[in-house]
């Protein structure tokens, strides 16, 4: 394997972007959660950063398109394509986020995004990647992880044995949404994704924090008290601040602490990392 150097270690964030249609306000917002981890990385103090993703040809995509820039992040390996950009319906409950619909990705989900060597070259330059479930991305995670050091993967809440026993043998680190398990069964998720060949897992639990477990040990990390305003990509940022402290040179257990202040962060403002956009 060939693996970035020191200097250039970074994250690259690959596969799904949407926008967040909150019906109840009329607006909606960047998301995503392989592009929020990415700028979200980047806002929490990981200076090289990158996102590789495909966005339609409409307002919604010119929008994401263009706060990838505010961010400071780089364009240059996004992909443009004739149709819909992924959106998400919602709308807020007491501050809190509830789905009501989707269009499955949008145009992200036709094409489906492959790796060139372009693509390639900066994956491996940065050494680290994240991607999820709903990005399309399983048939080129093998020659991703071929030349990383980390290959983070969000399996959100799912549990299908199949795909979970296809995709952990890849990833170095496994997350998974589980705020409806009691501990017991958390324990036993979290062994099972083990047991499928994820060396290092990492469940969110909301209100309840997060459980992270190496193998060998297992730590649980609370939640710090935040002035909520939207909990959209809280789950995302913690994530993000998680692996950006780590690729910095964190210990785990600093690591997971500043993870839960960034979530902590992200839900005081509006969507999973702002800019607004008015809904037609």
């Amino acid at each position: 394997m060939v693996y970035a150097s020191q200097f250039e270690l970074g994250l690259v964030g690959v596969g799904d972007n949407v926008v967040d249609h909150y019906l109840d306000q009329g607006v909606y917002y960047p998301g995503g959660n392989a592009l929020n981890v990415a700028v979200l990385a980047h806002r929490f103090g990981l200076p090289n950063g990158a996102y590789i993703g495909i966005l339609g040809e409409d307002e919604e995509g010119r929008h994401v398109h263009a706060c990838i820039l505010a961010e400071g992040m780089s364009d240059s390996q996004l992909r443009f394509a004739k149709g819909e950009t992924g959106k998400a319906k919602v709308t807020l409950v007491n501050g809190d986020r509830v789905f009501v619909g989707s269009n499955k990705g949008g145009v992200r989900r036709k094409l489906m995004l492959r790796m060139d060597q372009d693509d390639l070259d900066l994956i491996s330059r940065l050494g680290h990647v994240h991607s999820s479930c709903f990005s399309y991305i399983e048939p080129e995670l093998p020659r991703i992880r071929a030349i990383v050091q980390g290959l983070s993967f969000d399996f959100s809440t799912t549990r299908d044995a199949d795909y979970l026993a296809a995709v952990c043998p890849i990833v170095t680190l496994a997350f998974l949404s589980a705020s409806d398990l009691p501990d017991t069964e958390t324990a036993e998720l979290i062994a099972r994704i083990h047991a499928f060949g994820a060396p290092m897992v990492c469940v969110t639990q909301g209100e309840r924090g997060a459980v992270f477990s190496d193998g060998t040990r297992i730590l649980r990390q609370g939640i710090v008290q935040a002035k909520l305003v939207d909990t959209m990509g809280a789950g995302d940022a913690f994530i993000a601040g998680l692996l950006a402290t780590r690729i910095n040179g964190a210990s785990i257990d600093d690591a997971l602490q500043h993870a839960a202040t960034f979530a902590a962060r992200a839900c005081e403002w509006p969507g999973a990392f702002g800019h607004p956009h008015p809904a037609e």
